[in-house]
């Protein structure tokens, strides 16, 4: 299944609960999809470079033990983006789920 033009809400959705890097980020979305989803680095930070061109998200570094991290937050086009994509994959996924094991 292609989930690359979710990632951007899933994205969105971690760091609506606090700051965060690219690391934590993926390690979240690991974790609340019980392993299924695994963003490779390949992938998750292109799809942050394009949210923080965007706009959707800012960033900034901060040095953690000894490493420099750069960290991601919500923006307030980004937390509307991720109000908008809710109701999108609320609608898809209900339609969906009614042609794949609906009852007519």
């Amino acid at each position: 299944m292609n989930l690359k033009g979710s990632l951007p809400a899933l994205i969105l959705e971690t760091l609506a609960r606090g700051s965060s890097h690219g690391y934590e980020i993926a390690s979240v979305i690991k974790l609340k999809s019980e392993g299924v989803l695994d963003f490779k680095e390949g992938t998750l930070y292109p799809a942050l470079h394009t949210l923080e061109r965007d706009g959707m998200v800012q960033s900034h570094t901060e040095l953690e033990n000894g490493r420099t991290r750069r960290y991601y937050q919500l923006t307030d086009k980004g937390t509307k983006h991720l109000e908008k994509s809710k109701l999108e994959w609320q609608k898809m996924s209900s339609a969906i789920s009614g042609v794949l094991g609906g009852t007519v």
